[in-house]
């Protein structure tokens, strides 16, 4: 079992990377990062001695002054530099860096020599590093205004504010799930390269991505339809979207009812999409799920009886509660790496419709069980 340690585990990519070895429980072995470690020489060393690999994220990406920028980044290397050399460690050392190196600014400048010196320490030492070099990394709870342009238009658009093009440029992409994956790849493959390239997965223009995620608001949010998706890169940028959503607000979302003297007709799902239609009767007292997801899409639409339905955020407390009642028909839909479940609490057999983007695959389910 390895045992990895993250610095900037709170981040953006942390976070993901952090719950993502969360998967392997028998492969990977956590070791926590606080951010106050980089002011307390003993707990950074502790931190430090017990890692057999660790991966530094911990930088900072934006801030009104280039050299505020430069000098932290290069502070925090230092500082894990330092740390390295008192425990006389062996660990893998992975970076992130940035297709910024070889531009004319401050942070990238102090990404490549933060790199550098991690490369010239793993020399010396004989220790394996990996430096890697990140293009333009957007997917679920990014931070607008700071970590991508995808996380700032997601914010705006889902917040009723109009985005602003400042340079339509063409981006180099990659979904930070498939960054993770690389991250993991490297770890286990021990890469030892100083500057190790990670490929971009996709390209859009700045407008394209706008366009993209207006039509997931009017389509989504408005109309309650699942729009079209053409790819992979396209379902990472929806389901990037719907983190940005009012969870609380938006959901549940009641059906059109039709009634007439024959009984009632009520519109399920509208799809660009394909996928898997279920159906369950649950009898009172019950609860289903109590899992998570990282890449479906899933509606749970109850038609009969009462229901709540809970959801959790992977590493986080708060518990949202969503009343249902088949009287009036409404859906919640279930955001990735969100754990979720649906409880009936009615005196009658509760109905449901479930519907997911894709086929039940029991070699590959992307269903991971844990407790709302």
């Amino acid at each position: 079992m390895l045992k990895v340690g993250i610095t900037g585990q709170k981040g953006f990519v942390g976070t993901h990377l952090f719950n993502t070895l969360g998967l392997q429980p028998e492969v990977f072995e956590r070791i926590s990062f606080e951010r106050s470690f980089f002011d307390d020489e003993a707990k950074l060393d502790s931190f430090v001695s017990k890692c057999d690999v660790i991966v530094h994220l911990a930088a900072l990406n934006r801030h009104n002054e280039q050299e505020v920028i430069y000098k932290t980044n290069l502070h925090l290397v230092k500082l894990l530099l330092a740390s390295l050399e008192r425990t006389n460690s062996k660990a893998h050392v992975l970076i992130s860096s940035s297709l910024q190196e070889e531009r004319d600014n401050l942070y990238g400048k102090s990404k490549k020599e933060g790199r550098e010196l991690l490369a010239n320490w793993a020399k010396k030492t004989s220790a394996i590093f990996t430096g890697m070099i990140i293009p333009n990394v957007f997917g679920p709870f990014g931070h607008p205004y700071y970590n991508s342009v995808v996380a700032t238009f997601s914010h705006q658009i889902a917040n009723g504010e109009t985005p602003k093009i400042e340079v339509d440029g063409q981006l180099k992409l990659i979904y930070v799930g498939e960054l993770v994956s690389e991250i993991i790849k490297a770890i286990q493959d021990k890469i030892n390269e100083s500057k190790y390239t990670i490929n971009h997965t996709s390209e859009a223009k700045v407008s394209e991505l706008l366009a993209l995620l207006q039509d997931y608001k009017t389509t989504y949010v408005d109309q309650g339809q699942i729009p079209t998706i053409a790819s992979t890169f396209e379902l990472n940028l929806f389901n990037t979207f719907r983190c940005y959503m009012d969870i609380k607000n938006h959901f549940p979302v009641k059906f059109t009812q039709h009634t007439d003297p024959r009984g009632t007709f009520v519109e399920v799902i509208r799809l660009g999409v394909g996928g898997q239609v279920s159906f369950s009767t649950t009898v009172p007292g019950i609860t289903r799920g109590n899992h998570y997801h990282t890449r479906k899409i899933e509606r749970f639409a109850v038609i009969k009886g009462k229901a709540l339905i809970q959801l959790r955020k992977i590493g986080t407390d708060e518990v949202l509660d969503f009343y249902l009642d088949g009287a009036e028909p409404a859906y919640v839909d279930m955001p990735i790496w969100y754990t979720h479940n649906i409880k009936n609490i009615g005196e009658e057999v509760l109905y449901t419709n479930f519907w997911i983007n894709e086929f039940y695959d029991s070699n590959d389910p992307d269903t991971y069980f844990e407790n709302v």
